[in-house]
């Protein structure tokens, strides 16, 4: 998020900058002016920027829950992650360590060190592909489907006290807006390294 942010400036002083006074204001605004997408942009890029900041604040209030999950089974937030990637990927087959890495957009060894120390601690079941002696398969345990059962009540609480001003339909319409501002972000990312 911080490279988003670099694009969107932060009210750097120009006074400061015509008299010199800092390096790094200059060396931002460079930055800022080479992200502008000039004066006939079609959006409004301080729109663009509260846009951007509200996001930031959603993934922070994100992460406070997913610890905070994470904490009623005594595991970290990552761990957390992990293991709802495994209840929503699974279909009692298991699922391959790489799979898991790209919902979580982690590397796969990150995935397979995290998921060791999920095993030790009983939460999931690493096997042997049958197929492929390469690939690992992961699913949970009864007792993390039980555990994961009985803070269902209070999450199910928790969406609804979230997500009570939004219609079904409504709440539709914001995935399929985010999930298409997150591919038109990827592409963007790409973008960028490939004009580096």
């Amino acid at each position: 998020m911080q490279d988003i942010f670099t694009c969107f400036g932060n009210g750097i002083d120009q006074n400061r900058l015509r008299a010199g006074q800092d390096s790094k204001v200059v060396n931002a605004l460079r930055t800022r002016e080479e992200c502008r997408l000039g004066e006939t942009a079609p959006k409004n890029q301080e729109t663009v920027r509260r846009f951007a900041w509200v996001i930031n604040s959603v993934g922070v209030h994100l992460e406070e829950l997913r610890y905070f999950w994470a904490k009623a089974l005594g595991i970290s937030g990552p761990q957390w992650m992990i293991l709802m990637a495994l209840a929503d990927l699974d279909d009692k087959d298991g699922v391959p360590v790489n799979v898991v890495s790209k919902k979580l957009h982690v590397d796969p060894s990150f995935v397979t060190t995290q998921s060791k120390l999920l095993e030790k601690k009983g939460f999931l079941r690493r096997k042997t592909s049958t197929e492929d002696a390469r690939i690992v398969q992961m699913s949970l345990t009864d007792k993390t489907y039980k555990q994961l059962a009985g803070l269902a009540a209070q999450q199910e609480a928790l969406n609804e006290f979230i997500f009570a001003e939004l219609s079904n339909k409504q709440l539709d319409e914001l995935i399929d807006t985010l999930s298409g501002l997150r591919n038109r972000l990827e592409k963007g990312r790409l973008k960028v390294i490939a004009d580096a």
